[in-house]
């Protein structure tokens, strides 16, 4: 897979000046076009488009992931490490409210990184992770599979 690929996303949000200040202000997010019920975000190099809907998207349940009641739905970003901690620093200063606080998740494991969930002010749940290298992405630990074949 190539690195060049970038994905656009389109969520529903509430309130666009509350959705704006969030995704500007407290994650550092530049925007690209905007209507009157819409606004594109440069999410760190993805699109994001921000659609304005009566009413907010429902979650739908959650997963149980490493001890931690992961949402569901939610999207994110996977981030070089150092990225990842001037985020959370930046999180941090904005008194953000975590869902699942910084922290590591499947230490000593394949797979191990640094994870982080906070929600928007509509309610879209964001998921911000970290691996050492590239290679804990995808890694996989076939004996902890195997008890699911």
């Amino acid at each position: 897979m190539t690195n060049y690929a970038r994905f656009h996303l389109a969520i529903a949000v509430v309130d666009l000046p509350k959705t704006e200040s969030f995704y500007v202000s407290v994650l550092g997010c530049s925007i690209g076009r905007r209507a009157e019920r819409w606004i594109d975000f440069d999410f760190y190099g993805h699109q994001i488009s921000a659609h304005l809907v009566d009413r907010p998207a429902a979650v739908q349940g959650s997963n149980l992931v490493d001890g931690d009641g992961v949402p569901i739905p939610h999207f994110g970003l996977i981030l070089p490490p150092a990225d990842w901690q001037a985020l959370k620093s930046r999180l941090e200063a904005h008194d953000t409210s975590f869902l699942i606080g910084p922290k590591t998740r499947f230490e000593g494991q394949p797979g191990e990184q640094s994870t982080m969930f906070l929600s928007d002010p509509s309610g879209n749940h964001l998921e911000f992770k970290s691996f050492a290298s590239d290679s804990m992405v995808f890694a996989s630990d076939e004996g902890a599979l195997a008890q699911y074949r």
